[in-house]
């Protein structure tokens, strides 16, 4: 099946971003106006006349120096999981990219995904910990804290440059592109200017490019219905009644077909999407021939449309040497935290 126009562009722009070419090269006039404008806002908070606003506890944002998916999302739910796990009382914000309300919200099982997107309501329904989206993630820090006011630490989905709100912790997802082609929107896949300190770097590919820890990432052993109704990946090509049609709108959708592949999932047809697609637009009548199957992410906008579609959840590995470092992280800035105490 053939990808929409739109996506072709994406698909030739993003290859661009990849190795220095004429399309990049053609774009970098607008790179330097948006790096020149980077500069100027970074500048200004430096000199305080914007304000950099704390609110009240420890703040870790997960983020992305580059555009692009890096499997940033599945690393905060872990993140969120082992705070979890230590008896540590953790929010989570996000600014829901592509969601249809600009509003401040929480976000619940019983949300609509198009008002707060679709990877905040993936995690709080991985980890049920207190979400909310905002356009600010200030905002939704504050709102959190005024409904969770027992919080000890706040996860912000993305945000590294979101430079209004303070941050305890920068932790930088990458993928096996590393910086591309070095250049800045648009001209590269760079959203501010390289280098930039971080605390802690992520490579959730197979070949860093620089160091850093190696996060493994494979998908779930079973594919689950809404319902809960567990497909066994191996087996799933016996177990369908029709042919497989594997659909991803993520931003490097290849990715999730070839995982499928690793498990062992051989015989199935391809549709990439936009990332962070809608389906409003999606019309379920062309596809009923076939048995569908998606990423977690898609499957929470996807199942009101086509219930019978199967979600594979995507597990992330990090290594234990970064689990300490983060835990003695997290240990000190909780004992600098009025009114806050680490757990062992």
């Amino acid at each position: 099946m053939t990808a929409s126009r739109a996506t072709a562009w994406a698909d030739a722009l993003r290859q661009s971003w990849l190795q220095p070419g004429p399309l990049g090269r053609a774009l970098l006039p607008v790179a330097w106006v948006y790096g020149t404008l980077m500069r100027i806002r970074q500048w200004l908070y430096r000199m305080r006349w914007l304000r950099t606003q704390r609110v009240g506890v420890p703040v870790i944002v997960v983020g992305n120096v580059i555009a692009g998916g890096t499997g940033k999302t599945p690393v905060v739910i872990s993140m969120v999981e082992h705070c979890q796990a230590r008896g540590l009382r953790v929010g989570v914000i996000a600014r829901g990219y592509g969601r249809r309300s600009g509003a401040c919200l929480e976000v619940t099982r019983r949300t609509d995904p198009s008002l707060v997107g679709d990877e905040p309501f993936l995690i709080h329904r991985r980890t049920s910990a207190p979400m909310f989206v905002a356009s600010r993630r200030v905002d939704a820090a504050r709102a959190l804290l005024d409904a969770y006011p027992t919080t000890q630490l706040i996860i912000s989905d993305d945000g590294l440059q979101h430079l209004a709100l303070y941050r305890d912790l920068e932790i930088g997802v990458f993928d096996d592109r590393g910086v591309g082609n070095g250049w800045l929107l648009p001209a590269g896949p760079l959203r501010e200017p390289w280098p930039r300190p971080l605390d802690l770097v992520l490579h959730t590919g197979v070949k860093p490019k620089f160091e850093g820890y190696v996060v493994h990432r494979t998908l779930s052993n079973n594919a689950r219905r809404w319902d809960g109704e567990a497909w066994p990946l191996a087996a799933l090509a016996a177990l369908s009644d029709r042919p497989l049609l594997a659909l991803a709108a993520i931003a490097q959708p290849d990715g999730f077909f070839s995982m499928l592949r690793a498990q062992g999932v051989n015989r199935f047809e391809t549709l990439a999407l936009p990332d962070h697609y809608n389906f409003e637009s999606f019309k379920p009548n062309e596809y009923k021939g076939y048995r569908l199957i998606c990423t977690e992410k898609d499957a929470v906008k996807l199942w009101p449309l086509v219930p019978d579609a199967l979600a594979v959840p995507l597990n992330c590995t990090l290594p234990s040497a970064l689990w300490d470092e983060l835990d003695q992280r997290i240990n000190a800035l909780l004992a600098a935290s009025p009114n806050q105490a680490p757990r062992a």
